[in-house]
């Protein structure tokens, strides 16, 4: 602990990383995809007549692609004095070995425009620990990240990551974690219920469920019961790793129910080879324990 704590002060008193510099300038074909990606139609993003009449001299770069364009891909590596990769170097050779994303918060101070070259620097923040946590035992750590174009900076991004000693592999099925936002999907399994989550305020079915609405931002959200019929949509033969519960090879399949939504489980009691885009199936049940029930599918 004492190591780790001084690794930490010894990084951050280094202040700010040298500037890392962008592989490429802020460029449309990217933004094109990245919009394309996450379902983005905002006219100021596609259209530049639309981004003039917005008050802009042409067409705007999302905020939130602000890391896209210093991602440093799979053949470069961030600058040595880069302190996220520092301290997790150190976490390493103190003995944790896996790392998770915790959460960030970001500041934009303008658009971006294509053409620009960005460059991102990097301080350390807080570092705590050892916590306890669900995955195990393990750090919290922050860094601080500062992205420029020139010398102005134009967006900002507290980054927490989890570094952390797995605990050891459970034995049996791999639980699924049950929130507020789920427990209500969890519950209906208990009772051979499939059900959706449904806006009360504009009727639109989701899955995954979550707090709010995707179509009209309502946190007004309840449920249907589906009718549990649908047709496989996507779908892959597991051969390895081995999976907890599970004997290889099995499908799991991607299912479009007859409401519109999809919802993912394993194909039960079927031949691989039978399985094809498209197969009819509707919904089984799989009583784990107790206090699990998995939704599951079978070929009709």
């Amino acid at each position: 602990m004492t190591d780790v704590l001084a690794a930490a002060e010894e990084i951050r008193a280094r202040g700010e990383s040298e500037p890392f510099v962008a592989r490429d300038p802020v460029n449309i074909p990217t933004m094109n995809a990245w919009l394309d990606a996450l379902g983005d139609e905002n006219p100021v993003y596609r259209d530049a007549g639309a981004a003039r009449a917005a008050g802009h001299p042409d067409r705007v770069v999302p905020p939130a692609m602000i890391q896209v364009w210093t991602m440093p891909g799979l053949g470069r590596v961030r600058d040595a004095d880069d302190p996220l990769w520092l301290m997790i170097t150190t976490l390493t050779d103190a003995g944790y070995p896996s790392i998770v994303a915790t959460d960030c918060d970001q500041t934009y101070h303008r658009y971006l425009r294509p053409g620009e070259l960005v460059t991102v620097r990097s301080r350390l923040g807080e570092v705590t620990g050892p916590k306890r946590t669900a995955l195990g035992e393990g750090w919290f750590v922050t860094t601080h990240n500062t992205w420029y174009v020139d010398d102005e900076p134009v967006a900002e991004m507290a980054w927490r990551v989890l570094k952390f000693r797995p605990e050891p592999k459970p034995t049996g099925v791999i639980r699924p974690v049950i929130s507020r936002d789920t427990a209500f999907f969890w519950e209906g399994a208990a009772a051979r219920e499939l059900r959706v989550q449904k806006c009360g305020a504009c009727g639109v079915l989701r899955h995954p469920p979550g707090p709010f609405c995707i179509a009209c931002g309502s946190d007004d959200v309840g449920f249907v019961i589906a009718s549990g019929r649908g047709t496989v949509f996507s779908y892959v033969v597991h051969h390895h790793p081995p999976v907890p519960g599970r004997t290889a090879p099995y499908v799991v399949a991607l299912v479009e129910l007859e409401e519109g939504v999809r919802i993912l489980g394993e194909v039960t009691d079927v031949d691989p080879e039978v399985v094809r885009i498209g197969t009819p199936v509707s919904v089984t049940w799989q009583q784990i324990d107790d206090s699990l029930t998995l939704p599951a599918w079978r070929v009709r």
